[in-house]
């Protein structure tokens, strides 16, 4: 599988978005990213933004040097869509939907993107020397932000409560 497919879900910000940007969808999803050349030679791995991410791409952040006890994120977004890879090393993500639909997703290759929707609470964990990288739909806003799990199960059966 290559990319998302489905409705989109946030208007293109400027005209210029290609037609064929592909559509995101209401739940985690893995999906695979291109990825070229051998062991021996070397491997690169092709993340095409108007193909393989789900949004037009606002924000792009990288985070490297966790020690494997601490565990991150704890947040969810109102609006921001996101789309996680693991650059080196392995990344455990777990997300948690309305009606406390939980999963876990293992990170462990450049070619493995994980998609996450608004509204989605994820927590991820590191193994020694990962690094990943994360491409958002939205500049960062902290009003976006959802960072107590008990506010989050509140709120998010009540998809209109916040804009």
């Amino acid at each position: 599988m290559k990319g998302l497919r489905g409705t989109r879900k946030t208007p293109p910000i400027n005209s210029l978005q290609a037609p064929n940007v592909v559509a995101a969808v209401d739940e985690p999803r893995l999906f695979e990213l291109s990825s070229f050349g051998e062991s021996s030679t070397g491997r690169l791995t092709l993340a095409t933004l108007e193909k393989d991410i789900p949004f037009e791409v606002r924000r792009v952040f990288w985070t490297y040097g966790t020690p494997p006890e601490v565990i991150r994120g704890h947040h969810a977004h109102y609006r921001t869509e996101t789309v996680l890879a693991a650059v080196s090393g392995t990344i455990v993500v777990t997300t948690e939907l309305p009606g406390d639909r939980r999963r876990e997703f293992v990170l462990d290759g450049p070619q493995h993107a994980l998609y996450l929707p608004p509204r989605c609470w994820r927590t991820m964990s590191y193994s020694d020397g990962a690094v990943q990288i994360a491409f958002e739909s939205l500049d960062h806003s902290e009003e976006d932000y959802i960072r107590s799990l008990e506010d989050f199960r509140r709120l998010k059966f009540d998809p209109e409560r916040h804009p």
